[in-house]
C-alpha cells in the first residue's frame, strides 16, 4: 500500500474549541514523518486519533487502509505506539518488561524470544536485556520502549514527542536507532515533535498551527520558499532598522522579539550588501540559512514560542 496514513478534512472539537480543523494529509509507506507544532497546535490530538484513542468529530483517518473508527481493531494490528509518558516498570529488568508486554500481545515461546532479540538489536539495546530499567539513562529507556512497541512487528510506529527530556547526545543516539529500525524493519515512523531540529531530520514535515495544517513538505522545500538567507539585526530602535531595510532594499523585514528579521532574496551578494549598508546602524548582525522556525513565522506571523495551551 502506497500510503501508511491518510486523513481527509479531519477535525476534532472539544466543546466550543476546535483542536483540529480540516486536516488533510498522507504519509507514504516507509517514510519518517514529523507532525510539528508548538503546544496547542493539535499534533497530540491527531496522534490520539491515529492511535484509535480518540474519535474525530468530522472527516476521516485511515491507517494501513483501515478507518480508525469503523476498523479500529484492524488499525491496532498495524500499530506500534510509544507515548510521551514512560511506560516501563523501573523495578524490572529490560527483558522482564519486554516479556510482560509480549504476553499482552499474546506472544509466547521461542519465536517470541526471537522477536525480543530482533527488536532490541534493532534499537541497539540487546546487551542491556539483563539490566534493571532504573539503571538505564533516559535515552536507553526510550529505546527500550520503542523496542517494546516493535514486538508485534507493526507496519506503522507512532511516537509522541520521543526526544522530550533527552540531552543532545541521547537525542542523536535515538535518531540513529530510528533510522536503523526503519531501514531494517521497513516500518513507517510518524512522530509528533515541537523540536525543530528533530523535524528537520525527517523525510517530510507537517506543520500544524492552531489545529490547522499550514504546510506539508520536505524541510528543504519548506525552507526554499524563503530567501536564500535570513539576517537578524539588533539595535536600539528595531522598528527604525526594519523601516530602513524595507526602504533601502525593498526586502521583507519584521520586528520579532526585539530584533529585526530580514529575508534576503536569492542573490549571492545580497547579505554582503545588507551588512555593508546597515552595519553602522545595527549593534549586531547575524546571517544564516532559513530554518523551520523562519518558515513557521512566515506562514503564521507568530514566533515559535508564542503559542499557549497543551
Amino acid at each position: 500500500m502506497s500510503h501508511a496514513v491518510e486523513t481527509h478534512e479531519l477535525g476534532r472539537d472539544f466543546g466550543p474549541r476546535a483542536a483540529l480543523s480540516g486536516v488533510t494529509l498522507s504519509v507514504r509507506a516507509g517514510e519518517m514523518f514529523a507532525l510539528l507544532g508548538p503546544n496547542g497546535s493539535g499534533k497530540t490530538t491527531l496522534f490520539r486519533i491515529l492511535s484509535t484513542l480518540l474519535a474525530p468529530t468530522s472527516g476521516s483517518a485511515r491507517v494501513g487502509g483501515f478507518d480508525v473508527v469503523r476498523d479500529a481493531i484492524r488499525v491496532r494490528e498495524h500499530l506500534g505506539v510509544v507515548f510521551q509518558s514512560p511506560a516501563l516498570d523501573p523495578q524490572l529488568t529490560v527483558v522482564e518488561n519486554l516479556r510482560c508486554a509480549g504476553q499482552l500481545y499474546g506472544l509466547r515461546g521461542a519465536k517470541f524470544e526471537e522477536r525480543i532479540l530482533d527488536a532490541t538489536k534493532a534499537l541497539d539495546v540487546a546487551e542491556r536485556l539483563g539490566n534493571g530499567v532504573k539503571t538505564l539513562s533516559g535515552g536507553l529507556q526510550r529505546r527500550v520502549e520503542i523496542a517494546k512497541s516493535m514486538l508485534p512487528r507493526p507496519r506503522l510506529l507512532l511516537l509522541d514527542e520521543p526526544s522530550t527530556g533527552l540531552d543532545p547526545a541521547a537525542r542523536e543516539g535515538l535518531r540513529l536507532a530510528l533510522e536503523k529500525l526503519r531501514s531494517e524493519s521497513a516500518v513507517t515512523i510518524v512522530m509528533t515533535t515541537h523540536l525543530l531540529d528533530e523535524a528537520e531530520r525527517c523525510d517530510r514535515v507537517a506543520v500544524l498551527h492552531r489545529g490547522r495544517l499550514v504546510a506539508c513538505d520536505a524541510s528543504s522545500a519548506l525552507r526554499a520558499q524563503l530567501g536564500s538567507d535570513v539576517a537578524v539585526l539588533s539595535g536600539a530602535d528595531p522598528a527604525a532598522l526594519a523601516a530602513k531595510v524595507r526602504a533601502d532594499f525593498g526586502w521583507p523585514a519584521e520586528v520579532r522579539a526585539g530584533r529585526v528579521r530580514v529575508e534576503v532574496p536569492h542573490d549571492p551578494g545580497g547579505a554582503a550588501r545588507l551588512v555593508s549598508a546597515i552595519g553602522g546602524t545595527a549593534d549586531t548582525i547575524s546571517v544564516g540559512r532559513p530554518t523551520l522556525e523562519d518558515v513557521f513565522f512566515k506562514l503564521t506571523g507568530e514566533s515559535w514560542n508564542t503559542e499557549e495551551g497543551a
